[in-house]
């Protein structure tokens, strides 16, 4: 064989030894076309060259996706809202969440997602939901729980709630079929800014009961950030996370190599990526969970533990029971 052969085959014998030796990763995310969706496949082109195999899965939401990626095997992470995993933690007595709770870990926290309430100007926040009806997102995802969260919190009943996704929300709403409709998304959401009109007679309502303030984070919506919008909105926001289920810490050594990959890629992710990473704190505390030891110890951040209480298709979802036997079926 020539010199050249020799080193074509040593080429390839190196190809096949990468190939061989990387780590299959299963990213749960949202809705194709949606936020999740698109920082997974951010993820996934960023690790491509890392040693990761990354497959992309779409799904209904955050709840969903805590539920799959304990149901899928070898290294599955998941895009979830940090009141989800409050949720999570709290179910102590339900032992199927309680399983899951204890095996899901935390790899870092992302951005902040604003809870969106648009409805007939006339009602203007959400204490005058009472008796009417709302959407309050499709079963699975994060915007379910959050939207039956707020209700509870602010003591407000409607006369119906409707577990639609946004964008059929928004035509039964723009119908006059509903009265007002959750949506939990960084501001400002492509659905609003291109799906309605200042015709349409819609605002977005105040979130600010005192109860909901205690528990979720204040924000405001400025001036503007639609064309339909001509004063600020005060409501709350939750935190995009992005999680693991490691329950026996087989997958510590390939979660450190992805965790210093994220954090060495960040800004080739806000240069390249969705414009959510320009809003990324990989260190931001979380409220009753503390990161991943073999992230934090793979990444060099400190422990920023805030330590205050915590509070998939044709299978039934635990979390999704335990939301309806906490806070009542829709």
């Amino acid at each position: 064989m020539t010199r050249a052969g020799v080193g074509v085959v040593l080429v390839l014998m190196l190809v096949h030894a990468v190939a061989a030796a990387a780590v299959d990763v299963t990213i749960m995310t949202g809705v194709p076309g949606g936020t999740y969706y698109r920082v997974g496949q951010d993820l996934q082109r960023l690790l491509a060259d890392r040693g990761f195999n990354v497959r992309v899965e779409a799904s209904n939401g955050a709840v969903d996706n805590v539920a799959a990626i304990a149901q899928r095997p070898g290294l599955a992470l998941g895009i979830v809202q940090s009141d989800v995993l409050a949720f999570v933690a709290d179910q102590r007595a339900n032992p199927d969440v309680a399983r899951i709770a204890a095996s899901v870990r935390l790899l870092f926290p992302l951005y902040d997602e604003d809870v969106q309430l648009l409805g007939r100007r006339v009602l203007t926040s959400l204490e005058n939901l009472d008796g009417r009806r709302v959407a309050v997102g499709r079963e699975g995802s994060g915007t379910y729980l959050t939207a039956r969260r707020l209700l509870k919190l602010a003591d407000v009943t409607p006369a119906a709630l409707v577990p639609v996704d946004g964008a059929e929300a928004l035509r039964q709403l723009k119908a006059g079929e509903i009265d007002a409709m959750f949506y939990v998304v960084s501001h400002p959401a492509a659905l609003f800014r291109t799906g309605v009109t200042a015709d349409d007679g819609l605002a977005l309502l105040e979130v600010t009961h005192k109860s909901v303030l205690d528990s979720y984070t204040a924000v405001e919506i400025p001036t503007g950030t639609y064309a339909w919008q001509p004063t600020p909105v005060k409501t709350v926001a939750v935190k995009a996370v992005l999680v693991a289920f490691d329950p026996e810490r087989r997958e510590c050594a390939s979660i450190a190599r992805l965790a210093q990959a994220v954090v060495q890629g960040l800004p080739w992710l806000r240069s390249h990526g969705s414009p959510s990473w320009k809003r990324v704190d990989l260190e931001a505390p979380l409220t009753g969970w503390q990161q991943y030891d073999c992230v934090r110890d793979a990444a060099g951040a400190p422990d920023r533990r805030d330590d205050s209480p915590a509070a998939s298709a044709g299978e039934r979802n635990p979390v999704t029971d335990a939301i309806n036997g906490v806070l009542g079926a829709p």
